[in-house]
């Protein structure tokens, strides 16, 4: 008999069990699970030596399938040493509860044609087909392809792709949104003459088994999906693309706490392939990778076809005439109607969902909150509902403040973005406006029918979030108005700045993309700002640069660590005492501080009381083993919940 260890799908670790046979990490086994059966994978763990052999339990069954393949296998274990994550939850990213099931007419993926259409290409963007596709068989190595707005990146990564496949191995190509999946299928169509394997929320969990068994099969050759695809069993991974590299999407804010970008390097570097890090506004920490030498730097200065950057133009929001309150200035009307007279389109930004994100009480002064959360319920005008945008709760708008019982008193405070569809309809009449959100647009393809109807210019001005904000190429679109340019500053953030440059170059950049010249105005109520006088002066080195002086100077990432601890539950109390608790038996070392704890800027979420403290802790130290030894000393109580990030990018 053979001692074994076995992971199971569930946020645990290893146990070991007996068996007949000796058998290999990967392999699937049927085994007993406390009263149940369960099935688990054959892990690379040693088994424990020191239990007793009479004790141990046997496996029921090996399981007649395709085995995990070990690259999977080291990259579960890697992601669970560094978030300290139980290696069971991360497996169970890598699995299927169905994955076993045979369809009857399972999906046929058709093998992409390198060389269905070639494509034209300029200098700038021929010398970075031939340094990336270079990379291809040459070993691991990052490269961040770095293009400003309409430079063409996606079609230089194509050819990357199609040298990929004809190698015979598979890629993977990571975008940080559903959104984004439509129009980047039908350009990779028109390239490969056909579509790739798709893994992301909406697909069907048949598609998703399919799916799941021709990658470990090898027959799925190029996939594009949303984060978690980054955890499939992939047979031979040859390259990786991680577009829109500085996303915030990519960070995984609940389960395993996780940054896909950083992940991808990771899986590149275990599958020994190169990895391309696409975007036209880099996050700092893969910037400063490139400062450093550790990632080539691809260049694209020029947009596609002789097509120029948009004219930023600022409009100062203090300077505002009296009369009644408008949040689309006199400046960006005019534009707005001569953009309709020329017969091209216009986009008005602003990411803040809803009609306004307050309700007031003119009589007493009470604002609307959440009963479950630290949170102002946001009025949606059109559905006649406050929802909470933590945690789903809704209520209809009252004729009556719940204070103080007075009638017609409750006024919305600031706009969302119905807000600006209301007024926009009043100062534009005839014009056609569509309203774009995650509330009005809940899958890809109610995303094609509008990526349709701007085609063919069906709507003359567009109002909408950051879902319409990157990866979108609209030929007539001339003309973008972000309407708070400020919001997203504030807040105490350490990405703050960074976030807001990246986003608001995205939606700029949305303007002009070929032969007619775009302009975009930023309405801000801080001209001087940093961040909005580069972005008028399109000077993204000023800003990069100052960014990089504060974080090296504060020793924040990526020249410092940082690790969050959140403490929640039902009971304050518990909460606050475990937290003390915890900071009572912190480690004393040199370049290691504990801050906190002190109650989350939402202290209270989905009906739980939260506490935060902060780790900071310098670039050498081992940031895991510390927190992995002073966890070992800590009891949590049942009625506490503790999680912990590894470099968090949210602060709430």
């Amino acid at each position: 008999m053979q001692q074994i260890s076995v992971l199971f799908p569930t946020p645990l670790g290893c146990y070991d069990y007996m068996c007949s046979e000796e058998l290999s990490p990967g392999t699937f086994v049927l085994a007993p699970f406390g009263r149940k059966k369960m099935m688990g994978v054959v892990w690379d763990r040693a088994p424990n030596t020191h239990l007793d052999k009479s004790k141990i339990k046997e496996i029921f069954e090996v399981l007649p399938y395709q085995s995990l393949p070990l690259e999977t296998i080291s990259f579960v274990n890697w992601v669970s040493a560094y978030t300290l994550a139980p290696l069971g939850a991360v497996l169970k990213m890598a699995l299927l509860t169905e994955f076993d099931k045979e369809s009857k007419k399972p999906l046929a993926f058709n093998v992409p044609n390198p060389k269905y259409k070639t494509l034209s290409f300029s200098d700038s963007q021929l010398a970075a087909v031939e340094q990336i596709s270079d990379q291809i068989s040459n070993g691991f190595s990052v490269s961040l392809l770095d293009g400003v707005t309409g430079s063409g990146k996606t079609e230089v990564y194509f050819e990357a792709i199609a040298k990929a496949i004809e190698q015979g191995g598979q890629t993977l190509v990571l975008l940080p949104e559903i959104t984004l999946t439509t129009a980047w299928l039908e350009r990779f169509e028109k390239r490969f003459g056909t579509k790739p394997a798709l893994w992301h929320s909406g697909v069907t969990q048949k598609q998703r088994r399919d799916t799941w068994q021709a990658i470990l099969k090898g027959e799925a050759k190029v996939i594009v999906g949303a984060r978690s695809a980054l955890f499939l069993p992939y047979e031979k991974l040859d390259l990786i693309i991680v577009d829109e590299e500085h996303d915030q999407s990519f960070k995984q804010e609940d389960g395993v706490l996780y940054q896909a970008r950083d992940m991808a390097v990771v899986r590149a570097k275990i599958a020994n392939c190169p990895i391309v890090l696409a975007s036209a506004t880099p996050s700092i920490e893969t910037y400063c990778n490139v400062l450093q030498g550790k990632y080539y730097h691809i260049e694209l200065l020029e947009r596609f076809s002789g097509a120029v950057l948009p004219d930023i133009r600022l409009v100062d929001m203090r300077q505002k005439e009296k009369g009644p309150v408008r949040f689309i200035s006199p400046e960006l009307q005019k534009l707005i109607e001569e953009n309709l007279q020329k017969k091209e389109q216009t986009l008005l930004f602003l990411n803040r969902r809803g009609y306004a994100p307050l309700m007031l009480c003119r009589s007493c002064g009470e604002r609307i909150k959440c009963p479950h959360c630290a949170a102002f319920l946001v009025e949606h005008k059109k559905r006649n509902i406050l929802q909470c945008h933590h945690c789903g709760y809704i209520r209809r708008i009252p004729k009556e403040c719940p204070t103080c019982g007075q009638a017609e008193t409750l006024v919305a405070c600031g706009p969302g973005v119905e807000r600006i569809h209301e007024e926009a309809a009043s100062l534009f009449p005839t014009a056609k406006l569509c309203m774009v959100t995650s509330d009005t647009l809940n899958n890809p393809k109610e995303f094609s029918v509008l990526l349709e109807k701007i085609k063919n210019n069906e709507i003359d001005i567009l109002i909408g979030t950051q879902i319409l904000a990157k990866g979108h190429h609209f030929s007539n679109l001339t003309l973008v108005g972000v309407i708070d340019a400020d919001m997203g500053l504030s807040g105490g953030d350490l990405r703050a700045g960074e976030r807001t440059f990246q986003l608001l170059h995205q939606v700029t950049g949305r303007a002009g993309r070929e032969q007619k010249k775009g302009t975009a105005v930023l309405q801000t109520y801080v001209p001087e700002n940093l961040v909005i006088q580069s972005l008028q002066n399109n000077d993204r080195q000023t800003f990069m640069e100052q960014e990089i002086m504060t974080r090296e100077m504060l020793q924040m990432p990526p020249f410092g660590q940082l690790a969050a601890m959140i403490l929640s539950g039902k009971n304050e109390q518990s909460v606050v005492d475990t937290a003390k608790k915890i900071v009572a038996s912190a480690p004393f070392l040199e370049g290691f501080d504990v801050l906190g704890p002190t109650p989350a800027p939402i202290a209270l979420l989905r009906g739980k009381f939260r506490y935060r403290l902060l780790i900071k802790a310098q670039k050498d130290v081992k940031m895991q083993n510390i927190l992995t030894c002073w966890m070992n000393k800590v009891i949590i109580p049942s009625n506490v919940s503790l999680r912990i990030d590894i470099n968090p990018y949210s602060f709430f």
